[in-house]
Order: structure tokens, then sequence, then C-alpha cells
């Protein structure tokens, strides 16, 4: 992006934007691009939230390059040390819940403290939360110079189908709407969150979509009574979208470079995410696909995140010598994957993928088509939407069989149906030439860099 000129940056001077994550990869990794591409815009950015969380954002951050990091204020909220269990395969991510209650119990404090510090220096003070921890839209609101926003993680058609199912105030309701997609437990910290920043009149709605995906779900959600009076930025994708001979030099993983054998558009890459883990039994179905399928891939074999923990997770168990069978056709990873760099290469033909909507918004923003095996969450929603709306994917397992082990002859052929069947072609064009629009959304003249200047905007009035 090109440098503010003289008059923005005076306007800016004196105004500290404080974002908040809640601490989870996908939440940690998108509210970090939102805070790059405001510090490009001449502001200054203070990004708070527990020290292994922000060790790991910063580690696991892709697309920028390294001395970016420099222009934002990182500061440590401390919290008590909490026991996290292992992940449970097949399970919803509640190895998680000890975290949320640390959260809601000892996240105020620190936070309070610092917000009051940035206050008293700034002309104005502009905190954005995201929406799973809203204590901080309730501690803002103690400065008079303060303006709230809310960032979300999950598409706009999902939270309008969330506000919808809402509505009745009951947590029943919910589960019913989302049946298997959330805990109890979960539902009742969602609800918790909402309840939290009900009294505070927030400035504006911040989402991680663009219009060329989301065009008619977002102007559906402008219109619902709870966002009346508020401006909604649809700022999508925040990923980088565009990666330079001189990004690709930084490179250091092992899977890229092997990728740089690979013919165009021969590698499935699959990868669930870090809140989920499957079952041993699924692991081995899957192995037998791809090993069968007889496609080039990268498979991405961990553990979900455990809540503060640092480190690599835990192996998962594969087929004797599987590795060694597979060798010049498949790589397994085993911990931490440059997914956005992965996606962005021009071997990469098709990922295999949990859906959560980080995932997604980086397939599609790259023009990579999407094998959609959801597993909690908002990821049922997003795999319709990639599936049936974008038609730019296809389904592993629907929603309704989740409780089932996909056998590997199915898995293949979901391999098959988008890397070599007669319609692999025609998923992989539509999917090609959404990313291509998609890109154009955040470039110059583009409706999210629109939005996304509007914002800036915004806040260094």
């Amino acid at each position: 992006m090109e440098p503010p000129g003289e008059p923005e940056e005076t306007q800016r001077r004196g105004v500290a934007v404080v974002v908040v994550p809640y601490p989870a990869q996908g939440h940690l990794n998108q509210l970090l691009h939102l805070s790059l591409h405001l510090s490009s815009h001449g502001l200054s950015v203070h990004y708070a939230t527990s020290p292994s969380h922000i060790l790991q954002a910063k580690s696991r951050l892709q697309g920028w390059h390294p001395n970016s990091l420099q222009s934002i204020h990182f500061h440590d909220l401390s919290l008590p040390p909490v026991s996290t269990p292992s992940p449970k395969p097949g399970a919803l991510s509640s190895h998680l819940q000890p975290l949320r209650e640390a959260l809601l119990s000892s996240l105020r404090p620190p936070l309070a403290s610092l917000l009051r510090s940035i206050s008293a220096a700034s002309r104005r003070l502009v905190v954005i939360y995201d929406s799973l921890v809203s204590l901080g839209a309730q501690e803002a609101v103690a400065f008079p110079n303060a303006e709230v926003y809310r960032f979300q993680t999950t598409p706009a058609s999902f939270l309008l189908s969330f506000i919808l199912a809402s509505s009745q105030g009951k947590p029943d309701a919910i589960l019913a709407s989302f049946e298997g997609c959330f805990t109890p437990a979960l539902v009742d910290f969602i609800i918790t969150n909402h309840r939290l920043r009900a009294s505070v009149a927030e400035a504006g709605i911040l989402i991680n979509t663009c219009r060329p995906v989301e065009g008619e779900s977002i102007d559906r959600l402008a219109r619902q009574p709870s966002f009346q009076g508020k401006s909604l930025f649809a700022i999508g994708p925040l990923n980088p979208t565009i990666f330079s001979r001189q990004d690709l030099g930084r490179r250091q993983h092992d899977c890229l470079e092997w990728l740089d054998k690979q013919p165009p558009a021969s590698v499935l890459y699959v990868s669930f995410g870090t809140l989920s883990t499957l079952p041993d039994e699924q692991i081995e179905e899957l192995a037998i696909a791809l090993q069968r399928s007889e496609q080039r891939f990268i498979w991405v074999c961990r553990e979900a995140d455990r809540g503060f923990a640092l480190g690599e997770s835990q192996q998962r168990k594969l087929p004797v010598e599987y590795e060694k069978m597979v060798k010049g056709v498949g790589m397994v990873v085993r911990g931490w994957a440059p997914q956005l760099e992965i996606l962005a290469h021009p071997a990469t033909g098709a990922f295999m993928s949990h859906c959560g909507w980080n995932s997604c918004m980086e397939s599609i923003s790259m023009g990579v088509p999407i094998l959609a095996w959801p597993m909690q969450s908002d990821q049922p929603s997003n795999a319709v939407l990639v599936t049936r709306d974008l038609k730019v994917g296809i389904m592993v397992r629907e929603w309704d069989r989740r409780e089932e082990i996909v056998p590997s002859a199915g898995i293949e052929e979901s391999i098959e149906g988008v890397m070599v069947d007669d319609g692999a072609k025609e998923i992989r064009m539509r999917a090609k030439a959404l990313g291509e629009v998609v890109r154009g959304a955040m470039a110059e003249g583009g409706s999210s860099r629109a939005e996304l200047d509007s914002f800036v905007a915004r806040i260094s009035r």
C-alpha cells in the first residue's frame, strides 16, 4: 500500500487503536491481519492478548514482510495458569472451556489497566474487540474518548442465521437450530458475550468478508434491528492475496520446497484447522484414500491446539510405514504448516478443509476449490456456502452424517470429483474466477478496499 499523505498523517495523530482478539488461531490470525492493514494506514495499533497467544500469532503470520510486525504494539495480558485437557478425537472443542472461563474471570483487570493508560495518552481510543471477548467493549465505555467496534470472525451469512436463531433468547433454540455444532457450554459462553455487549453503544461492526462472496447476506444483515444505527464494514479478505518473488525467497518450510517440484494444480492440500482432532479410525480411512487416489498431497496430520499450551501438538498415529509408502507422491506434515503460502502456490490444486471461515477466505481468495468436511461451530454453514451457493467445492461429508466414519472409498470419490473427474475442471474454473474477483475487492477501487478506507477515515476524523 502507498504511504499515507501528510494531511492524513496529521489527522491520525493521537488516534490509538486497541485490538482484542479471542485467543484461538482463526481469531488471532484475522485480527493480526487487520492490525497490519490499519498500521499501514498510519494508525497507532495495539494488539492485546495473553503472552503465549501473542507468540503464536506472530510465529504463524504469513504474507507480510517480517519487519511489518514492528509497526504493531504488542501488550501481554497476563492470565493465571490454566490446566487444559488434551483434545478428544471426534469431539467439539470442549477442551478449550478452561480458557474461556479464564477470559471471563481474569482478563478484565489487565485489559482495563491497558485501556486506561492508552486512553490517557490519546486523542481518541478506538477499541476493536473480538465478538467472543465482549468484556473489552464493556471496559472501553469507561473512557470518554473511546469508540467501540465489534469484529466478527464468522461470515455474514452465519451471523445472520445465528441472529435469527437466537431471537427467542434461549440457548435451547440455538442448539436446536445448529444441531451438533456447539456444546451447551460454548452456547452459554456466546450468550454471556452477547449480554456483556448489550449495554454498549457500538459504533460499528467489522466482518472479514466481501460483496463478491456474500453481497446479499451483508445487505440483509445491515437491515436487522440489532444492527440499526451501526455501520457495517465488509473488509475482507484480510489475508494478503499477492505474493511477490521476494516473499517466495523468504520461505523456510520443507513442504514449500516440495511444492516447487510438483506440476501446476496437481497437489491436494489436507488440513482440518486448529480446533478439531480426527478419530484414529477416520485417520486410517483418510490415509488409505489419499494413497489410493494416486494424487499428490500435503496432509497436515496433527492434534488440535491446546489452549495456552505452547509447542507442537502430539503426533497422530498413521498406518505402519505409511510415510515411506507415499514418499514422492505425498507429504505428511506433523506440526504447523504455512497454509496461506501453500494455498497461494501454483502447484496446489484443491483444499480438503474443515471450512473454518479463516481457511475458507484464504482458499477462496487464492482461487483454490474446497473439499468441505465441516467439524463444528460455523463450519457446516460455511460448507454450504462454499459448495451450494458459490459452487467452488464439493461436500466430503454431509453434516447429518457427522457421527459416521467416512469410508476411504467415499473420500477417494470426493478427491476425484475435484482433481480428475469431468466436473473437476468446471469447479476449478469457478474457483479461479471467484478468486480473481475477491482479490479485486481488496485492490485499489475494490469494494472491500473502499470500506476499509471508509473505516480508517471514520476513526481518524
